[in-house]
């Protein structure tokens, strides 16, 4: 197991402390809107990002929002499934802690073992599966912890109680924390209470905590900002990057960016 000084996330969140500045953290599909443009979306993101999620594509998302499903069924008819989505990692060169973020199908049939081994020699820095709540399956959890990658975990606005403990204990990396209920996908407003929901995370674990789904706008990332250690923006980046290309994702991220910065 990775401890706490080794892992690569852990020095990353120690570098934020020290500069009082909340974590970037970019979310886009391998392989949209085909495998070329996703190496530069994602060196351009690296440029921006703290921390990089990089979504592997899944035939049956059904917990992304239609902006997500349309990327990863585009990436889908590009070929590139979770063998793929390490090789565009590769290709990218990227130097920022990246978090690889799957549903558990694909790696099932990829083999758990086999990509903690790749997922390992690429130096990819966390695993997030999507759709494997704590306690699913154990010996899944055991093996991504006896390796170099933190296990992330999902934590729900509703989650609490004796439920939010099981959910944090073993969980490593940081606390992604689901910003409201459904399916991803830009919002015009944050959901109400998140203040408080941050609150009763922080509470059950010293893991950093990071928020996402919904947001999308410069003022939206610079209160969720003021609220937890990390802000993730997943469905506005990858529109960002249909709608204009590498430009208009590289601006984007930009604005967000300069918006989070410290008062």
């Amino acid at each position: 197991m990775t401890s706490l000084s080794e892992s690569r996330l852990a020095r990353t969140w120690a570098d934020l402390r020290g500069t009082g500045r909340s974590a970037l953290i970019p979310y886009l599909t391998a392989g949209f809107p085909d495998p070329a443009t996703s190496v530069a979306a994602l060196r351009a993101a690296a440029r921006h990002a703290d921390i990089l999620e990089v979504g592997v594509p899944f035939s049956d998302p059904v917990a992304d929002g239609p902006t997500i499903q349309r990327s990863t069924f585009q990436a889908l008819a590009h070929g590139v499934s979770l063998p793929e989505t390490l090789e565009l990692i590769k290709d990218a060169r990227l130097d920022v802690p990246v978090v690889l973020f799957s549903y558990f199908n694909p790696v099932l049939q990829f083999g758990l073992d086999r990509l903690l081994e790749r997922a390992a020699a690429l130096g990819l820095a966390g695993l997030l599966l999507t759709d494997l709540p704590a306690g699913a399956d154990s010996e899944v959890e055991r093996a991504v912890r006896a390796s170099p990658l933190d296990l992330i975990r999902l934590v729900a606005p509703t989650t609490r109680g004796a439920r939010l403990d099981d959910a944090v204990r073993d969980a490593e990396g940081f606390i992604y924390l689901v910003a409201r209920l459904g399916v991803t996908g830009a919002s015009r407003e944050l959901a109400a209470g998140l203040g408080e929901s941050v609150a009763r995370v922080r509470a059950a674990t010293s893991l950093p905590v990071a928020v996402g789904f919904g947001i999308s706008t410069a003022d939206q990332a610079r209160t969720v900002a003021g609220l937890a250690e990390g802000v993730v923006v997943g469905s506005a980046g990858v529109d960002a990057l249909a709608r204009g290309g590498v430009e208009a994702l590289d601006r984007l991220l930009g604005e967000l960016r300069t918006a989070m910065a410290p008062a």
